[in-house]
């Protein structure tokens, strides 16, 4: 591999012809001096003014390292100090450079130019315009009489500075736990999505959707990711949440995109909207797919262009916020439906992420339940806590199949909240326990939707593909499977009449194989 270095010629610093040069240190002279370190080739950037001093840098490199080829390149620069100006002429340098990065190694020169010079090489290096590292020269130190002096390289993938690299992990994990209100979730799925979010959030103000049942905590990320984009100061402005179930009719126009005095009856003055409210902030629109048709179009060109037109008003005005949407809908269905625009998804749809129910996140249950203890606690000012048993049998029922969760966290906190209230002393006991699970299962009673188990397990597509006849079946096995401590356990009930008739039964090898036909295994029904 052959080790190019480009580097912008110094004017003061390399400057000299008489023989005395060669005492001073000169760094594009230097650098082809080093010891350990073989330029094969000095792209030497300069201006036509300094023709002959880039000359004489050229013959003197030559005359200490013969294997080093100089190529000179004229860039004229009106305002070296112009970052505009430097930053646009190096980026066409780059763009028109023949790299290749199998064959050569390259280095940007950080010591000569100006500042401004210095920092769009670290901008152009870093951003991959130049495939390449950075190196720094500095002077010999003392009166050291090696006019070489030291030089050192910088590569800007971070990753290989343990100390840096550990610094970004516990960031990226405070970033992570930010985002989950400080709960360490046990769910895979659930954190490898979150880490995503964070990445995206953070790097990008593109729209994010979000998808997922009532109750489901998007709100709470919404606000989340906010805050978080608030601490990184990546934005000024507020926190505007809308649940768009809310706006109907000409109200919907007015509450979103203002309006202006005498637009209709009863607008007496002119009204902001909380699009602009949220301007240089985060706006939350939750459940969008409630709006109606004319709001869709009005969100779609407020979020393209930053503009709108507030109603009664013939001047647009400008509000620059990210969009976070959420939705408990099937937007795809919505548009086959005329009542969700396919342009309106399409521009919403770049970063979409589904938040699971709470009874797809069992294994997330007790941390839950300690986070919501100890937000009862901070509220009230008391201390609250289960006896070992009471806690037992609660999350025996909380993570089992017959908790159906429908309302989600929000059917949890309520839950703790009920019996953080009635506890003596700050201590739930069983009895509280046992009279909580039987309210649980009264309110529950009958909301199961039709197939949940094979919505939850198989999706809405694999379940379209099953022909109605052997719905309600697999449906009651996997309830029965759900609701069962081993696979054993569901086969005797599944079973239990033909059972009597065999000698010799092996109840789990036919549920086992009667699952297989469908696609499934125990392990699939455990998970749940």
């Amino acid at each position: 591999m052959k080790t190019v270095a480009i580097s912008v010629l110094g004017t003061q610093i390399d400057a000299g012809k008489a023989a005395d040069r060669w005492n001073r240190w000169r760094p594009n002279v230097a650098l082809c001096q080093q010891d350990d370190l073989i330029i094969d080739r000095l792209e030497l950037i300069h201006d036509r003014r300094h023709y002959a001093l880039a000359k004489v840098i050229t013959e003197d490199i030559a005359s200490v390292s013969a294997e080093t080829e100089v190529v000179s390149h004229v860039i004229d620069f009106k305002n070296p100090w112009d970052f505009e100006e430097v930053y646009s002429a190096l980026r066409d340098f780059a763009d028109a450079y023949d790299f290749r990065p199998d064959e050569e190694t390259y280095l940007s020169n950080l010591t000569t130019g100006t500042h401004v010079t210095q920092i769009c090489w670290f901008l152009l290096t870093e951003a991959h315009y130049i495939p390449g590292k950075l190196i720094q020269l500095s002077p010999p130190k003392g009166r050291d009489p090696d006019v070489k002096g030291q030089y050192q390289i910088i590569d800007l993938d971070l990753s290989k500075y343990d100390e840096i690299a550990s610094r970004f992990a516990a960031e990226r994990i405070e970033g992570t736990n930010f985002l989950k209100s400080g709960i360490v979730t046990r769910n895979h799925d659930f954190n490898d999505m979150i880490d995503q979010i964070e990445k995206v959030v953070i790097r990008s103000d593109a729209p994010v959707l979000l998808l997922g049942p009532t109750g489901a905590g998007k709100s709470q990320l919404a606000r989340r990711i906010f805050e978080l984009k608030k601490a990184r100061h990546q934005i000024d402005g507020d926190f505007v949440e809308v649940n768009c179930a809310t706006l109907k009719g000409d109200n919907a126009m007015s509450a979103l995109f203002g309006h202006k005095r005498g637009a209709f009856t009863g607008a007496v003055s002119d009204r902001k909207g909380l699009l602009r409210s949220a301007d240089k902030g985060l706006l939350f629109l939750d459940e969008i797919g409630e709006l109606g048709l004319d709001e869709q179009a009005m969100i779609l060109r407020a979020i393209e262009d930053k503009r709108f037109l507030p109603v009664g008003s013939d001047k647009d005005v400008s509000s620059d916020f990210q969009l976070i949407a959420g939705t408990n809908r099937n937007l795809r269905e919505a548009i086959r439906a005329g009542t969700f625009r396919e342009d309106l998804l399409a521009r919403l749809d770049l970063w979409t992420y589904e938040l699971p129910g709470l009874r797809d996140r069992r294994d997330d249950i007790a941390p839950n339940v300690d986070f919501e203890i100890a937000r009862y606690a901070r509220a009230h000012g008391t201390k609250i806590s289960f006896n070992q048993a009471a806690l037992r049998t609660y999350l025996d029922f909380a993570e089992s199949g017959e908790a159906v969760w429908q309302g989600n966290f929000r059917d949890l906190g309520a839950s703790i909240t009920r019996m953080a209230t009635l506890s003596d002393g700050g201590r739930i006991t069983e009895d509280i326990v046992s009279m909580e699970i039987v309210r649980l299962r009264r309110a529950w009673a009958g909301s199961e939707p039709e197939f949940s188990a094979l919505l939850s397990l198989l999706g809405p597509e694999k379940l379209a593909e099953i022909d109605p006849f052997d719905r309600p079946q697999l449906e009651y096995v996997l309830q029965v499977c759900l609701k069962s401590g081993s696979l054993s356990a569901a086969g005797r009930k599944l079973y239990a009449i033909s059972r009597l008739t065999k000698s010799s039964s092996n109840d789990a090898d036919r549920l086992k194989k009667y699952l297989a036909k469908w696609g499934l295994s125990w392990a699939d029904l455990s998970s749940h």
